[in-house]
């Protein structure tokens, strides 16, 4: 008998998050927004920590997580048909977020932590790079501090207070959920 296949995250999960955007009226400035933004990104990294540890833990193969982790950023990733402009660039946001994440798993799976560097190190020099108009650098340093957060080296998170507003911080914001989720890996309720 094989065992039955783990499901790590469903178009349905997504979807039932994207509905609550879409009813809740969303102010960036107001606590429980940015909580449910906050908790939609969450659980989007705790699917992407359960595929980690799947292949950890032998459950998956590189090719069964590799595929997983594709088919849960075709998910998270995909296009967002919500008429109002804001709630869209918000949930772009999150999807931007997300994109290190994705990243720095398939990396962490496939050549696993970088050796050389720290998170911070990494994080710098992707401001850096930044700054200089290279997000392709930036982004490439950031996969490799979040290959360290998988591995679990701690990101300090009082590092974003010194990042200019952009992608860079949007992407370390991202690691900073997949942290959270690698170190307590407990699915985000959806409230009802």
């Amino acid at each position: 008998m094989t065992e039955p296949e783990e499901t790590f995250y469903t178009q349905e999960r997504w979807q039932n998050w994207l509905s609550r955007v879409e009813e809740e009226e969303l102010d960036p400035e107001n606590e429980d927004s940015a909580r449910l933004l906050l908790n939609l990104q969450d659980d989007a990294a705790i699917a992407i920590a359960k595929i980690v540890s799947a292949y950890d833990e032998g459950r998956l193969d590189e090719e069964g997580a590799i595929d997983e982790l594709t088919r849960v950023r075709e998910i998270v990733l995909s296009e967002t048909a919500f008429e109002d402009e804001e709630k869209r660039m918000l949930i772009d946001g999150v999807q931007t977020s997300l994109v290190c994440v994705f990243y720095a798993a398939e990396e962490y799976i496939v050549a696993g932590p970088a050796e050389d560097g720290t998170v911070e190190d990494f994080v710098r020099a992707a401001a850096n790079a930044e700054a200089e108009d290279d997000l392709d650098a930036a982004l490439g340093y950031l996969v490799q501090a979040g290959t360290r957060v998988i591995d679990g080296e701690e990101l300090d998170i009082s590092l974003v207070e010194d990042l200019e507003y952009g992608l860079v911080s949007e992407w370390v914001n991202g690691l900073d959920s997949l942290q959270s989720a690698m170190s307590d890996p407990e699915v985000v309720e959806e409230e009802d």
